[in-house]
């Protein structure tokens, strides 16, 4: 485990943003009728959103960010730090950050670089951050996001149903005043093949058996597998003792905390870590129901569905928990001050 600690950086606002175009889990042609209904009380997720074609998970950080530096009023040359975490990048070459660092017109002197991350990328994503900026100083933003809907296929029925688009901005500032953030980062990589798309990288480059549809599976070699007994079975295993760990290490009680804001995996796993924690259900949103599994954008989306508006004025304590693709999984506690939370942004 990597247990360490990040002072003077402080969470200034949070926006995300998902596609206009929405899903209903009840109609999902694959399934029959029974199967849909015990498929939306296993998972919790009811509606979907999927971007339309043409449109990548850089569009609705893009978006995000566009609202997010407006409503701070940040001017565009006092950015130091943009970070792009996806499993969904526009290209293969070249990074897509330099791409939205352009589009944003961000100073030259801007570092900009991508992060392949999937589920745990937000926790990561911080951590990076903060760390660059206690020497960089100024200002940075977080850009994560994923569209999952284009890497599964549309037939696979364990997969279709679970996952969405979408993608969020995040705020961060160098600050003398800021409190202490407290983080636990860990992988297992020997489970990297619990959440894999075969095909496609130099290892197993496209071929003529690429998009060969298994009848029995729904999806071919060119597309996302999710073992999802494997990957269950890893997150019960994990998460709990690595959230555990951080309370242990540096003295934090879980009373302090405001509000628990888990990856959106699915209902059944999200209540067994609740449980396990013994944790209070109302002081852990959920955006499940009506967004789906938005991969490493899911706590952002979270923190913006369920705490927008007047939940992180004044003073509030944040524990943050991502976990799945690599295996890779983390934990963070960040305290905010007036952290603005945009509404959520649909286009």
């Amino acid at each position: 485990m990597a247990l360490f600690q990040i002072d003077k950086v402080a969470l200034k606002g949070i926006a995300a943003s998902v596609p206009a175009n929405k899903i209903a889990n009840v109609n999902f042609a694959y399934h029959s009728e029974l199967e849909n209904q015990q498929f939306i009380k296993t998972t919790g997720i009811e509606y979907r959103r999927v971007l339309k074609q043409g449109l990548c998970a850089s569009d609705l950080c893009l978006r995000a960010a566009e609202d997010l530096l407006n409503e701070l009023q940040w001017r565009r040359e006092e950015i130091n730090i943009l970070v792009f975490i996806s499993q969904t990048p526009d290209y293969k070459i070249p990074n897509t950050a330099s791409i939205l660092q352009a589009k944003l017109g961000l100073a030259k002197s801007c570092i900009a670089f991508d992060i392949n991350l999937g589920c745990s990328g937000y926790v990561y994503g911080l951590s990076i951050v903060a760390s660059l900026l206690e020497k960089v100083k100024g200002k940075a933003l977080l850009l994560v996001g994923d569209a999952s809907s284009q890497c599964v296929n549309p037939r696979d029925k364990s997969s279709a149903p679970l996952f969405s688009d979408a993608g969020s901005a995040s705020a961060l500032q160098y600050d003398d005043n800021a409190e202490t953030i407290y983080f636990n980062l860990q992988t297992d990589g020997s489970g990297f093949d619990a959440i894999i798309t075969p095909d496609g990288g130099t290892r197993s480059p496209i071929n003529e058996t690429s998009f060969v549809l298994n009848k029995e599976t729904g999806r071919s070699p060119a597309d996302m597998f999710l073992d999802g007994i494997k990957v269950f079975n890893f997150s019960r295993r994990e998460v709990v003792p690595n959230a555990l760990q951080l309370f242990e290490e540096y003295k934090i009680e879980k009373e302090s905390i405001d509000y628990f804001v888990f990856h959106q995996a699915n209902k059944l796993m999200n209540d067994t870590l609740v449980k396990k924690l013994a944790l209070d259900e109302n002081k852990v949103p959920s955006s499940l129901k009506k967004f789906g599994n938005t991969g490493s954008a899911s706590i952002p989306l979270t923190l913006a569905l369920a705490l927008a508006e007047t939940k992180l004025i004044g003073r509030k304590r944040l524990f943050l928990s991502g976990f799945g693709v690599g295996l890779s999984w983390g934990s963070c506690v960040i305290s905010t001050e007036n952290c603005k939370i945009l509404p959520l942004i649909e286009f």
